[in-house]
């Protein structure tokens, strides 16, 4: 099919015999080029549904380097889906923390448990089957359908989504072009093979079509592609301008007895739900300091607090947060308030902590 012909796509479906040289030239480069990934099976290997669904889990709006690391953690401590479903919550947010998006390790840890006890420890083979199960949604669902049991599905992450909109010049933004990308993304199936259609176009899109300055000379579907044609490549996928949340303010409380610190767990729903936190204020747009002071800990036998210099800044997916942080001591045996605890700070590595929590200890304890 031309550029020319491509450019249908905007506004009509493209027949699957318009492009079935495509998804053969497509998996000729993957035999070729295919990424060697912990989770991904060798050529001529079943998948492991389990590793292909934990992989799926830690890769939502995180990096491939950034998840190896925790993904060799996870399978050598429960190995299959039956030894996390029998894990604990508090065991799985530990080995998780540092990789951020924690509702996604509540979520694996509540399918792990959906799948041990109402599955016998096997994954349901169809995506209606895996989308009845906790944490699982559509792309995650087609994800592992394609992958780990062959079914012919395309699921559509940032990588696929980027590639699909340049071959063919999808003019409509995002979000509204997602179900226009997905129809397009379908003509990419081989008539077997789908795993590998699907992660054949996730390498092009990691490795050739990447968001900025991509290598269309060695692109397998360059030829036809439109937005090469035009000239306009890095352009696609068209997105809405992002809209960014107000920032917000609070306080933390370094609170150290000796060499313990004192810690608390956050609620279990919500933003960084059920982790470990120091004591801290709401947080809140148009939250002054003096506000937040307020809402420090009441300890008897507590030295008065001093406020360290500079602030703690963090990012999250929806508003920027500022933290100002006060430090004190208390006296041996203080109790700690109902809902706190003293946790030694040697053993803080164990501890479910945030990205965030862990910026404002190291800011509060001067390391």
């Amino acid at each position: 099919m031309s550029p020319k012909s491509a450019l249908k796509a905007k506004s009509e479906p493209v027949q699957p015999e318009e492009t079935s040289s495509r998804p053969l030239a497509l998996l000729a480069w993957y035999d070729r080029h295919r990424r060697r990934l912990p989770w991904r099976a060798a050529p001529g290997e079943a998948s492991d549904p389990y590793r292909v669904w934990m992989s799926e889990i830690m890769l939502q709006q995180t990096t491939v380097k950034a998840v190896g690391p925790y993904f060799e953690k996870f399978v050598a401590r429960w190995p299959d889906v039956t030894a996390l479903g029998r894990a604990s919550q508090d065991d799985v947010l530990r080995m998780w923390a540092g990789l951020g998006y924690y509702s996604r390790a509540r979520n694996l840890y509540a399918c792990a448990v959906a799948v041990t006890r109402e599955h016998g420890g096997t994954f349901p083979g169809t995506e209606e089957g895996l989308r009845a199960l906790p944490g699982i949604g559509p792309y995650t669902a087609a994800a592992i359908a394609a992958i780990a049991f062959d079914r012919r599905t395309m699921p559509v992450d940032g990588n696929i989504e980027r590639v699909v909109s340049r071959l063919f010049a999808v003019e409509e933004e995002l979000p509204q072009a997602k179900p226009l990308i997905q129809q397009l993304a379908a003509t990419l199936l081989a008539d077997s093979r789908a795993g590998d259609s699907a992660q054949a176009l996730m390498d092009l899109g990691s490795s050739i079509c990447t968001p900025k300055k991509p290598a269309c000379s060695l692109c397998p579907l360059n030829e036809d592609c439109t937005g090469r044609a035009l000239g306009t490549q890095e352009t696609f996928p068209r997105k809405a301008p992002k809209k960014t949340g107000a920032l917000r303010r609070g306080a933390a409380f370094v609170v150290t007895r000796g060499d313990e610190l004192l810690v608390r767990s956050r609620r279990e729903k919500g933003l960084l739900g059920g982790m470990t936190e120091v004591p801290g204020s709401d947080w809140l747009a148009g939250q002054d300091d003096a506000k937040a002071k307020q809402q420090a800990p009441e300890l008897k036998g507590l030295s008065r607090w001093q406020r360290k210099v500079g602030l703690v800044a963090h990012v999250f997916t929806h508003f920027p947060l500022e933290l100002v942080v006060y430090t004190a001591r208390a006296e041996a045996r203080t109790h700690a308030p109902e809902g706190m605890r003293w946790v030694p700070i040697a053993t803080l590595a164990d501890e479910a902590l945030p990205n965030v929590m862990r910026k404002v200890i190291a800011h509060g304890l001067g390391r």
